[in-house]
């Protein structure tokens, strides 16, 4: 029985290879990875000779099947992301269940990840923070994820590419308000830069600058009364009203809403539909 290494790779500065990485990638009998021109670019650099599979959000099951089966037979392998920490909003997360689900070992071995490296240096309150990744491109889903994250107090985390930055930040600023936001982006490259600002002054500032490059954005949990729940059925129907006017269906916002509250889904619709008759 061989072991599957999760081995982190640089965010964008080769120097931050670790010897234990370049090792690993040396050692083992096979390297999945996510995009197999990117992982060659990086072999290449330190010299290291190995057989290199594609294994990404889109591969089937016969591949991840087949994958296991080489290690269940004896093969070390080694899955690597484009950059920073794999299974982190990435596909190889589903490899690592298959593996513990098929009884094959499982060894890390850390690098740099990008979300952890944007709040250290983000200026935000870094105690406790909650890792929201990448907003989902279908917009009931966008606006139910962000409804949900309003409430939450702690630091969030957020992954976004340029064309879809200002549509998100004009989202978060009708469901965080005018928050705290730390917008973090090319870290570890030549034109690392961190903009610290609010939600509207990031808004102004990337409708004058065209956005670049890929973004991790850090923002400000919520205070006190952006978190405290609804006390009666009338405040939580109110919120149901407020995303309903965004351009959420109604069952959807009361889907959304309930999940934050004590009130149930059924009966937040049954006051919906009777306010709305």
């Amino acid at each position: 029985m061989g072991t599957l290494y999760v081995v982190g790779t640089p965010i964008g500065n080769l120097s931050d290879m670790t010897y234990r990485a370049v090792e690993t990638l040396g050692s083992v009998d096979f390297i999945c990875a996510e995009d197999t021109r990117v992982t060659m670019k990086l072999l290449n650099h330190f010299e290291i000779k190995k057989p290199v599979i594609a294994y990404h959000e889109h591969s089937t099951e016969n591949v991840l099947e087949s994958i296991c089966d080489r290690i269940e037979a004896g093969e070390d392998a080694a899955v690597v992301t484009d950059a920073g920490m794999p299974c982190i909003s990435d596909p190889g997360e589903k490899l690592v269940k298959r593996c513990y689900e098929r009884g094959i070992a499982v060894a890390v071995v850390p690098g740099p990840a990008a979300c952890v490296s944007a709040l250290a240096v983000s200026g935000q309150d870094t105690r406790r923070f909650c890792f929201e990744g990448f907003l989902s491109v279908n917009k009931k889903e966008r606006l139910s994820h962000l409804a949900r994250a309003a409430k939450e107090e702690n630091t969030l985390i957020f992954y976004e590419a340029p064309h879809k930055l200002v549509q998100t930040l004009e989202d978060m600023l009708e469901y965080f308000g005018d928050r705290k936001i730390s917008l973090c982006r090319e870290l570890t490259k030549l034109h690392e830069e961190v903009i610290r600002t609010t939600v509207s002054g990031a808004i102004d500032h990337y409708k004058e600058n065209k956005p670049r490059g890929e973004y991790v954005l850090v923002v400000e949990g919520a205070g006190e009364s952006d978190s405290a729940e609804p006390e009666t059925l009338d405040d939580a129907v109110a919120l149901v009203k407020d995303l309903v006017a965004k351009g959420m269906r109604g069952a959807d916002a009361c889907k959304s809403i309930a999940k934050t509250t004590g009130f149930s889904k059924s009966e937040l619709y049954a006051r919906l539909l009777e306010e709305t008759k």
